[in-house]
């Protein structure tokens, strides 16, 4: 059995993609940018830098610097998510079970601090969690393994005895590419076929309910 858990946040503790989606749709909307949404599946999971640079023209980076666009658009989804924020379906119970069976548990997310302190407060989960690494704690976000590496070596173990749970492309690149044990894959963010076809994941569930017992993992 695996000593730690690795959870990705955005779309694997809750189901926020949609949210996200909203966000930028205010955000780009602000500054005139109509095609977003054509580029948006291939940045989930990636850095706010590498997202703001994918979306936005260069001009208006130039012109208002990537860290108060970052701001802008985080302070909008706090704002439209907080009224309804809930974690994925079973992860409560999840985390219950992890913690007894002394298996600690970690955030790995390339999301800023204020996003994951305001996730694991708004869900109630905080007390579940040995380490938090977000991506303004790192040089490097998803899809480079520095965020998992740090999660892993935060709670004093081995990338291989580590599981580490993802909804997108970046993480799971990042979680393989970290040495991980295991990278189960949830269906929040891409179905399940798109996930099939199209990475490298040892396990597919929907939501936390699929994983009955710590010993599954």
């Amino acid at each position: 059995m695996i000593k730690a858990a690795l959870f990705d946040m955005d779309g694997t503790l809750v189901n926020n993609t949609k949210v996200h989606q909203q966000a930028f749709d205010v955000f780009c909307t602000r500054y005139g940018v109509a095609d977003w949404q054509e580029k948006f599946d291939a940045v989930i999971g990636m850095g706010n830098d590498d997202i703001m640079r994918h979306l936005l023209p260069e001009e208006i980076i130039q012109k208002k610097g990537l860290p108060a666009l970052a701001e802008e658009k985080e302070a909008i989804y706090r704002e439209i998510y907080a009224p309804t924020i809930q974690p994925v379906k079973g992860l409560v119970e999840l985390l219950k079970m992890l913690q007894a069976a002394g298996i600690r548990c970690a955030v790995g997310s390339s999301g800023c601090k204020k996003n994951v302190d305001f996730v694991l407060d708004k869900c109630g989960i905080d007390s579940y969690f040995d380490a938090r690494i977000s991506g303004d704690m790192v040089s490097h976000c998803k899809p480079h393994p520095e965020i998992y590496l740090t999660a892993a070596k935060t709670l004093g173990v081995k990338p291989e005895e580590c599981v580490v749970f993802e909804d997108a492309g970046a993480g799971f690149e990042a979680a393989r590419r970290a040495g991980v044990k295991q990278v189960i894959a949830l269906t929040t963010s891409f179905s399940r076929e798109h996930i099939e076809q199209s990475f490298e994941v040892d396990r597919i569930i929907t939501d936390f309910c699929d994983i009955k017992t710590p010993e599954e993992l």
